[in-house]
This record gives structure tokens, sequence and C-alpha cells, in this order.
């Protein structure tokens, strides 16, 4: 039987915008990575012995651009997939024998002075296995901005990875990705038994819009959701522990399997079972969805090109308000097309 323990696990963000120059922000990103290479193996002590699965938060070493122009962000505080932040995190996962995830600004030399916002796992030997930019964010590059040249240079495939591994099929999905049934669905359809989230969200209580879509995500892919929280972000211009708690490990029914309360933490460490997942996955029962997708039933509305159109940035520099243009025209389109109705 397949069975571990996933830890999501939450960590302080130290955000690196009020650094002068690059030297400055990689030697805060370095004083991160120093403490990771404690704490992640420790989580065999705190959480347990099997400890197979660690997810950082979103963005954990430098918190998000706040604001600043998307070249100097990157200029300051997107890394290398081949630099030496990586290469910290590669000897982290290996130290800790586990499958390290989370997630990071990071450069490509295809596309200068821009940045994505990538998701990676490392495996216990400290090899990069996934890498997966993301693909939908609000005031950010993303593949879809430069497709057609993405897809030139990358393929298809590279889009919604999915590694197969002795701990089961892993996918790494951004924060508010998790709200978009249709990508997530797009990682369960080529296998994904595990989806890690590195998030940095609000705390409130009660179940949020980003906590309730977790769980639905969970239900109709028979997945686990393994999600990092930030444990605060001390620097920027409001409360530190805005966003904090809500690390949770969820199952393939949508259960709540642990969660985390505020504060550095990996109280939301459990289990994840795979066998189980893979038997209900092979059952035949009406809440088995995947096997249920009538898919000719819905391949013509998906193809459809009236929504947030792809290559937006191939000529044009990315900016806040590129992209603030871009959603209103998709309003004023889906209005005409009477896909919404004007207030």
């Amino acid at each position: 039987m397949l069975i571990y323990r996933a830890v999501p696990m939450q960590i302080t963000c130290h955000p690196v915008n009020e650094c002068p120059d690059r030297a400055s922000a990689a030697a805060m990103m370095k004083r991160c990575l120093d403490r990771l290479a404690v704490t992640v193996p420790g989580c065999r002590i705190s959480a347990g012995p099997d400890t197979k699965l660690v997810v950082l938060p979103e963005y954990f070493m430098t918190g998000f651009p706040m604001g600043m122009a998307i070249p100097k962000w990157a200029a300051l505080a997107a890394v290398d997939i081949d630099g030496p932040q990586y290469t910290a995190l590669a000897k982290i996962a290996q130290d800790a024998k586990v499958y390290l995830a989370g997630n990071a600004y990071v450069r490509d030399k295809n596309f200068p002075g821009v940045f994505f916002q990538g998701c990676f796992i490392f495996d216990p030997a400290g090899k990069l296995v996934l890498h997966y930019h993301r693909l939908t964010s609000m005031f950010t590059p993303t593949p879809h901005d430069y497709l057609d040249k993405y897809l030139d240079l990358y393929g298809a495939d590279s889009l919604f990875p999915v590694v197969k591994t002795p701990i089961g099929n892993l996918a790494c999905i951004a924060s508010e990705e998790i709200q978009y049934p249709e990508l997530v669905r797009c990682f369960a359809l080529r296998g994904a038994e595990v989806f890690c989230h590195p998030t940095s969200e609000p705390y409130r209580t009660g179940l949020t819009p980003k906590d309730i879509m977790k769980r639905a995500r969970a239900i109709e892919n028979l997945a686990y959701v393994v999600s990092a929280n930030t444990a605060g972000m001390i620097g920027y211009p409001f409360l530190d522990n805005t966003c904090d708690g809500l690390s949770k490990v969820i199952d393939f029914e949508g259960r709540v399997l642990a969660e985390a309360g505020f504060g550095e933490t990996v109280a939301a460490a459990a289990d994840i079972n795979i066998s189980a997942l893979r038997r209900a996955r092979n059952a035949t029962d009406i809440n088995n969805f995947p096997t249920r997708l009538r898919m000719e039933l819905y391949a013509s509305t998906y193809a459809r090109k009236d929504f947030y159109p792809s290559n937006t940035l191939l000529n044009t520099d990315p900016t806040p308000e590129h992209f603030k243009t871009m959603q209103k025209k998709v309003i004023e389109r889906l209005r005409k097309l009477g896909v919404i109705e004007a207030e």
C-alpha cells in the first residue's frame, strides 16, 4: 500500500522589494534558503519519519512585485533555473530525501526583460523533475501572453506538466490557478494525482472562495491537494499576518485532513494514500467524475476564442494598464455576445 506523509510548510516571507540591488536581494534569498536547509530536513522530526513530500508557499524567497515594473522585478528578484537558488533547492531536497515543491519568479533567456512565475518539483536525488510556468495571472506575464512563440520553443507538453514518481503523479499549481477548474483538470487529464499548491492568501474565518475551490478541485478530479500558505509577509505596507494560516491537505473526497492556524508550522501535515485514490479512480461509481466526462459535448464550447486572447504581449510591453485594458475588452466582447449582461 502506498501511503506517505505530505507537509505543506507554512513559513514567513521576507520580501526583497526594498533591496537596492540584485546582490542584496540575492543575499536575502540565500538567508531564506539557508534556513530551509535546516527546517526541511527537520520535517522528518516534526511531521514524521515517513515524510516524502514538502510543499513551500508561493514566492517564498522574494515576495511579489507590489507594483514594481516588470523589467525591474525581473532584474531584482527573478531567478534562473540553472542559478544558485535552484542549486540550493536541489541540495535541500537531496539532503532531506524528499520531493520538494514550491514557487519562484524565474527568468527565461528566450523572453528577455520579463519573468514568469515558475513552479518546481525536485526529487530526493536533487533532480528538477518538474518545471511549470503559471498560465493564469492578473498583472504579470504568462506563456499564454506569448503563446505562439512559447509553443514553438517548448511544445504543447510544456503547458501542463505532470511527473510520474514512486509517490504518485505530481503536478504543481500556483495560487489563484486553483480557482480555474479548466486549468486544473488539464493536469488531472494528464494523470495528476497530487496537486502541490504553493499559495499566499489572506486568512479569514469561515470558508474563503479559494478555500472552497481547493475542495472542489480535489473532489471533481479525485486528487489530493497539498496547499502551503505563507506565515505572514514582513515588510509590505499592510499588516504582517494578513496572509497567514490555512495551509492544509485535502483528500480526493474533499475532506480536510489537516489545517494550520497562524504562524510558522508544519501542523498541516497529513497522510497521502495513493492506493486508496487509485482504487477510487478505478471504481464503477457515480462519483468517479473523470471517467464520466463526455468530452465531445464540451469541445466546441471550449474551442471558442471570444474570451481572453493569446499572444497579447508579443509586440507590447507588459504593464498593469495592459492587463486591465485586456480584461475590459473581454468584458465588452462578452456583453455583445450575450454571455454576460450589463449592470
